[in-house]
C-alpha cells in the first residue's frame, strides 16, 4: 500500500555544460538526500526538465535513479504528457524501472475540458497499476485540474494523491471536505508550492514535492517533521529562515534558479538544456547572499 508523508524533492537532472546528463552527479545527489532524510524524490518532473529530454532519456534516469536509491528512499516518476498514449507509455515504464509511483502532471499545451482530463486520469489508472499522483501546475500547463474532477477520480485503486501547485490553500479546505463527504479514505495532498507549503501541511496536507529541498533537504525535512507533529510555531519559524530562499528560486522560470545555486554550492555541473537558458547574471550577487546567510557558501 501506497505510503509516503514529508519532504519529497522535485529533483534537477544534472548536465554537463553542452547537455549531456551528468550521472555521476545524479548519484551524488541521491545518495546526500538519502543522508538528509528526504522521504521521496521526483525523479524528470518539471524541476527535472523533462520536457528538454528525449523519452529514451526519460526513462533511463528513471531506471539508474531506481538502482541508486536500492530501496532506501522512494521514487516518484515523472510521467506525465499532453498525449494520454505517451503517458501510459512513460507510467508503464516507471512500473517496469520499480518505480514507487509516478506523477501526472495535467496535460499541457492543448487545454483539455475537465471531462477530458477525467477521461485521460482514468485510462492511465485502469491502464497501469502503479501509484498515481496527479499534478495541477495550472501557470505552466494552461490547464486547471478543478476539485470536481480530482473527486471523481479520487476513488480509483491506482490514483492516490494531488500535488496542487496552486498555492491556494483554500483550495486544499475545499479538497479536504470533498474527501470526507465522499468517505475516501487515505488520498495523499502534496503542496506543490514552497512558499505555502508549510502552511498547507499544518491545513491538513501530508507533506510537500518541493524545488528548495533540492538545495536545503534536511532543513525542509524537518519543516515537514514538524508541521506533520503538529509544531507549527516550530515549522513556521523555521520556514521564515527560507523566504528569500524561495522567492529567488522563482525569479526565473524553475529550474534556471537551483540550478546555478546547487552549481555555485559545488553540488552540480553547470548544464542546462535550451530553450532554458543560464541564470542572468543581475541575480547573481542577490542569490550568492542568500546562500551565505544560510551557511551554504563560504
Amino acid at each position: 500500500m501506497f505510503n509516503l508523508q514529508g519532504s519529497i524533492a522535485a529533483l534537477v537532472t544534472p548536465m554537463e555544460t553542452e547537455g549531456d546528463i551528468n550521472w555521476e552527479c545524479l548519484k551524488d545527489l541521491i545518495e546526500w538526500h538519502i543522508a538528509s532524510n528526504t522521504s521521496g524524490l521526483v525523479i524528470v518532473g518539471t524541476t527535472g526538465e523533462s520536457a528538454t529530454l528525449d523519452v529514451a532519456e526519460h526513462v533511463q534516469i528513471i531506471e539508474r535513479s531506481v538502482d541508486i536509491s536500492s530501496g532506501r528512499i522512494k521514487i516518484i516518476a515523472g510521467t506525465g504528457a499532453n498525449s494520454t498514449k505517451e503517458a501510459i507509455y512513460l507510467t508503464n515504464a516507471a512500473k517496469s524501472a520499480g518505480a514507487d509511483a509516478s506523477l501526472l502532471v495535467t496535460p499541457y499545451y492543448n487545454k483539455p475540458t475537465q471531462e477530458g482530463l477525467y477521461r485521460h486520469y482514468m485510462m492511465i489508472a485502469d491502464e497501469v497499476s502503479l501509484p498515481q499522483i496527479l499534478y495541477n501546475v495550472p501557470s505552466r500547463t494552461g490547464c486547471d485540474l478543478l476539485n470536481e474532477t480530482v473527486i471523481r477520480v479520487a476513488d480509483h485503486d491506482n490514483i492516490v494523491g494531488l500535488k496542487d501547485a496552486t498555492g491556494d490553500l483554500s483550495r486544499l479546505e475545499e479538497l479536504l471536505k470533498l474527501l470526507e463527504a465522499k468517505e475516501i479514505g487515505e488520498f495523499y495532498l502534496y503542496s506543490g508550492d514552497d512558499p505555502t507549503a508549510t502552511s498547507f501541511i499544518l491545513n491538513g496536507g501530508k507533506g510537500t514535492i518541493s524545488v528548495t529541498a533540492n538545495i536545503v533537504p534536511e532543513i525542509i525535512s524537518e519543516i515537514c517533521k514538524l508541521s506533520l507533529d503538529g509544531d507549527s510555531q516550530g515549522a513556521l519559524d523555521l520556514d521564515s529562515k527560507l523566504e528569500e530562499l524561495n522567492e529567488m528560486l522563482f525569479v526565473e522560470s524553475n529550474p534556471i534558479p537551483i540550478k546555478w545555486l546547487l552549481n555555485r554550492i559545488g553540488r552540480i555541473s553547470d548544464g542546462i538544456r535550451l530553450p532554458l537558458s543560464p541564470f542572468s547574471h543581475k541575480y547573481h550577487n542577490d542569490a550568492e547572499e542568500i546562500l551565505k546567510k544560510l551557511n551554504l557558501l563560504n
